[in-house]
């Protein structure tokens, strides 16, 4: 039943993983920053990397078959505790009437450019049949 889920970042087989794994009844993320996998562009700003951030893992829970109203579990890293607040219109957004838990860690990223990186765990849907 387990299934995983790449992005097309040259940067999975660098390093040995996949963007998710779809382990019923969850799905788990791996930590995402905001470069684009198709380009390699890292936006300079942190609202930038977070749309980024946020459109990859977007795309990994469809592959899932879920969205962002079935993550459980959110946790955010940035270098700068004063980038996160500038996360937080877009992060409402996305998470909207389900907010999930989340924790916030301040940590230096592998780049000193990436300001920001989003791991998320959801749980797929419960199917009616």
């Amino acid at each position: 039943m387990r299934r995983h889920i790449h992005s097309g970042s040259p940067f999975e087989a660098i390093v040995g993983y996949c963007r998710a794994v779809v382990q019923p009844p969850f799905v788990f993320v791996a930590g995402t920053v905001g470069r684009d996998p198709a380009t390699g562009e890292l936006p300079a700003d942190v609202e930038g990397q977070c749309a980024n951030a946020l459109a990859i893992i977007a795309a990994a829970l469809a592959e899932a078959g879920a969205g962002f109203a079935d993550v459980v579990r959110v946790t955010y890293y940035a270098p700068e505790r004063s980038d996160f607040e500038r996360c937080w219109p877009q992060l409402r957004a996305v998470f909207g009437a389900s907010p999930p838990a989340s924790t916030m860690v301040v940590a230096g990223l592998i780049d000193p450019a990436m300001r920001v990186e989003i791991e998320v765990t959801a749980m797929l849907p419960q199917s009616d049949g």
